[in-house]
């Protein structure tokens, strides 16, 4: 499938060929912490079918519980964070509120589920509004 994205501003876009079975929810502290929510959600994309079309994305590097490196790359104006390189290189993760065609995506898979908060998993009772 093909997509289109980009950061709060508009200074970061990008494009990808991703494969829409490629969801997943990460529910680990480094991924609770990086997007200040309760979870990630990100779409897998192999490096050679993702293109930067507009500015350059910042990157922190972040060493994971494995005692691996995974860069992290975000927007320098907005703060908006955008995909997540492996320390091989040889994966993306583009975040999934980054696509314009988020609508289209349904998680496949959660990891490190040992660490979700203990609501992240059924939110269906809170009240809720479409709109403020």
């Amino acid at each position: 499938m093909h997509i289109t994205g980009n950061c709060h501003c508009g200074a970061i876009r990008y494009e990808a060929e991703v494969d829409p079975q490629d969801v997943g929810i990460c529910h680990c502290a480094d991924c609770q912490r990086l997007t200040g929510c309760a979870y990630r959600v990100s779409v897998g994309v192999e490096p050679g079918d993702f293109r930067i079309l507009a500015g350059t994305a910042r990157r922190y590097r972040k060493i994971g519980d494995s005692g691996r490196p995974s860069d992290q790359y975000f927007c320098d104006t907005c703060g908006s964070p955008l995909w997540r390189v492996d320390a091989t290189g040889a994966s993306i993760a583009i975040r999934l509120g980054t696509i314009d065609q988020r609508q289209a995506f349904v998680p496949r898979h959660q990891s490190w589920t040992g660490s979700a908060l203990r609501w992240a998993n059924d939110i269906r009772d809170i009240p809720a509004s479409a709109g403020e």
